[in-house]
């Protein structure tokens, strides 16, 4: 099945460079383009595509707008930052937003297709130093709820629900046994997971438990 891309992206180069990329490949349909908030959020109320590629530095609003617009409007898309900003508090706003990956624009090793596709599949993308950086902010709390260490303050990351969903998955439990258990539905189990495994830096159950263990969210 073909994948629906729209891109939201100010910058000319990385725009050109992005479309050309896509447009390449049989896997991809770009079905929008947007250089600024106001035309992205045009597009995030028109058809839905797969997944959407936000930069944040947009000229009239931050992408964090866009992304909240996008994963509530459309449950099933998935949302990629495309940024220069590594810095901890653009970071934590857009995984806290809904953004399911975060790709620095200037790694020399980017690969936007494969990236997209790693989103499709369930997985998170997330450029190494910002991974990096993320779980170094972990703090275990004991409670129940994996926190980091934000401008002096502890700031939740797994909700209380996510943190459900992550015990679960550490018993080995199916998505459609989730769901059942907790009277909520496979897909929202699935987007409970892939914000697990964005916050991890991880791509599959068994990595997510083995950090979660290793960072003491979850209890041996």
């Amino acid at each position: 099945m073909v994948t629906k891309v729209i891109i939201v992206e100010d910058n000319a180069e990385f725009l050109a460079r992005f479309k050309s990329v896509i447009e390449s490949d049989p896997d991809f349909s770009l079905i929008g383009i947007a250089t600024n908030g106001a035309d992205g959020m045009a597009l995030i109320n028109g058809p839905a595509a797969d997944a959407y590629l936000i930069d944040l530095g947009l000229p009239d609003m931050s992408g964090i707008e866009l992304i909240k617009l996008a994963v509530k409007t459309h449950v099933d898309c998935d949302v990629m930052v495309i940024t220069m900003f590594a810095d901890d508090a653009h970071v934590i706003q857009s995984i806290e937003a809904g953004a399911t990956g975060y790709i620095l624009k200037d790694s020399s090793s980017l690969d936007i297709t494969e990236c997209i596709r790693t989103l499709r599949d369930g997985g998170s993308p997330i450029s190494p130093m910002i991974a990096r950086r993320i779980l170094q902010r972990f703090q275990p709390t004991g409670a129940g709820t994996a926190e980091v260490v934000a401008n002096g303050k502890q700031k939740s990351i797994l909700s209380e629900r996510e943190f459900q969903v992550l015990h679960a998955l550490s018993k080995g439990l199916s998505f459609k046994e989730i769901a059942t258990s907790h009277h909520i539905s496979s897909h929202t189990v699935a987007r409970h997971v892939k914000k697990i495994y964005r916050v991890l830096a991880v791509h599959s159950r068994g990595e997510a438990v083995y950090e979660a263990t290793k960072l003491g969210i979850l209890s041996e």
